[in-house]
């Protein structure tokens, strides 16, 4: 117990701190292949950029102060180093670039790939050493039949390598697909740019759940910052996935997204393939019980998972919304990096649901003292027109009006409200307030009338179901 609640850095002091591959201190020429130190400097010049934010994970802090003296050698700009960033690693900190006023971000490592809306953006994922021919042995291992439909998908840090490994499959795997990761800089207007520049502003719907069709006989699906094609009259579930890449994050996500798809891995650090045992009817079950504990909850806690990502102050409101139209009350928690001690705090909310990347979202809870969700799962408790089907939704930009996975809520012809029966305790539960009811309640729930015109402050009161009230922690 004293664990979750102190910490004496001894984790700290002991953890060995990788350096990638130990390039910057060996060999100067590899370094620039690794970092792509040309490109980068090009970025820079060719948009005349005067204030550059690099921003860089805890693995990488090692090889920063290199990189950073080779950009300052080729360019003019002003560079900064962004190192413990307020949420994943994976994301990019507008919010901490901003502050020292920068006008564009280089980010290192790996990534989630979420859009974002303020800042131009490169990546540099790095390229981590894999074995192609060993990679492709697995692969025929894995799928002796040839006539087998797959799709190559694989963590950013590998991606250097699809080509090479499609040129060796492709002859003897005519249905093989290769997906292609696209930071271009408009993902849905040109899907086939791989130059690692993600420009700031509005993202076309055509990068989220849906497909689209770009061919008469083919479709392309853009989900995550992956692009691949398949036949028009087929469907994502009829293929087979094959990732390159460690288990991870990643590898979670894509198995929550297309759950109905067998899953095979080759792990490039320990050179061996295997088949995915991860049993996603078990994990899906438990989201469900999430759900029904959502169900259940009067007061819901959204957590501020994410400032960078495109549409997260949309989803915010859209959380809202659904809360009080299921008769429950809100606040809304911006605290940076979660843990068990903040959340204890506020012992009054039943649950949290956080918005944050795909990657970030599927939280395990377990260590909380209350649940934490993902937006789609505290809509299917709200939303009683979206049904519990197994499909698992990850993105919550999916989520907003006008999106292809939205669903609105229904039309209400009677008064009163609905109920149900709680599967956890058993007990009657209000699931849904008739909209007459949501919408006329009174906007000031204080006890005694508040002069305004007296008041230094301005008032601010949280009220039933509204969610005003915002609550804002350090770290």
């Amino acid at each position: 117990m004293t664990a979750t609640f102190s910490d004496d850095g001894s984790k700290a002091i002991r953890r060995s701190t990788y350096i990638l591959e130990n390039t910057c201190r060996t060999n100067f020429r590899e370094t620039d292949v690794v970092y792509e130190i040309e490109k980068t400097c090009s970025f820079i010049t060719d948009h005349g950029f005067k204030k550059v934010a690099l921003q860089f994970p805890d693995e990488l802090l090692n090889d920063a102060s290199a990189i950073i003296s080779k950009l300052e050698k080729n360019t003019t700009a002003k560079l900064f180093i962004l190192g413990d960033t307020s949420y994943g690693s994976c994301c990019v900190d507008e919010v901490a670039a901003e502050h020292l006023e920068a006008d564009s971000i280089v980010h290192y490592g790996r990534a989630c790939l979420s859009p974002s809306r303020r800042l131009p953006v490169m990546y540099v994922f790095g390229q981590k050493p894999v074995d192609v021919h060993q990679c492709a042995a697995s692969f025929r291992a894995l799928y002796p039949v040839k006539c087998a439909h797959v799709i190559i998908l694989c963590d950013v840090i590998y991606s250097h390598v699809l080509e090479e490994l499609q040129q060796q499959l492709h002859p003897e795997y005519e249905n093989l697909v290769v997906s292609v990761i696209c930071s271009g800089k408009n993902e849905a207007t040109d899907p086939c740019r791989t130059d690692g520049f993600l420009g700031g502003g509005d993202v076309n719907s055509c990068s989220t759940f849906g497909s689209c069709s770009h061919a008469r006989n083919h479709q392309v699906i853009s989900r995550f910052g992956r692009h691949f094609t398949i036949s028009a009259n087929s469907d994502v579930k009829d293929y087979s996935m094959f990732y390159i890449g460690q288990e991870s994050l990643t590898l979670t996500n894509f198995m929550m997204t297309w759950n109905q798809c067998s899953f095979c891995s080759f792990d490039p650090v320990k050179g061996v393939g295997r088949r995915e045992t991860l049993n996603v009817n078990r994990a899906l079950m438990k989201r469900y019980y999430m759900i029904e504990r959502a169900k259940d909850a009067q007061v819901v806690g959204i957590l501020v998972g994410t400032l960078g990502v495109a549409d997260y102050l949309s989803t915010i409101g859209h959380l809202k919304s659904i809360v009080k139209q299921a008769g429950k009350k809100s606040y809304t928690f911006v605290m940076g990096k979660l843990n068990a001690a903040k959340l204890a705090n506020f012992m009054e909310v039943d649950i949290y649901v956080l918005v944050a990347c795909p990657e970030n979202s599927l939280l395990d809870s377990n260590e909380f003292y209350r649940p934490v969700i993902t937006p789609f799962e505290m809509e299917v408790a709200c939303n009683r027109a979206r049904e519990w089907t197994g499909e698992y939704i990850t993105d919550f930009r999916d989520l907003l009006p006008g999106a292809c996975c939205h669903v609105e809520f229904p039309d209400e012809t009677f008064n009163g409200e609905e109920t149900d029966v709680s599967l956890i305790t058993g007990a009657l539960r209000a699931t849904h307030l008739v909209k007459s009811d949501w919408q006329n309640k009174e906007s000031n729930t204080s006890l005694i009338h508040r002069n305004d015109a007296l008041a230094i402050s301005q008032s601010h009161t949280a009220e039933i179901g509204h969610g005003d009230l915002w609550v804002r922690m350090g770290e």
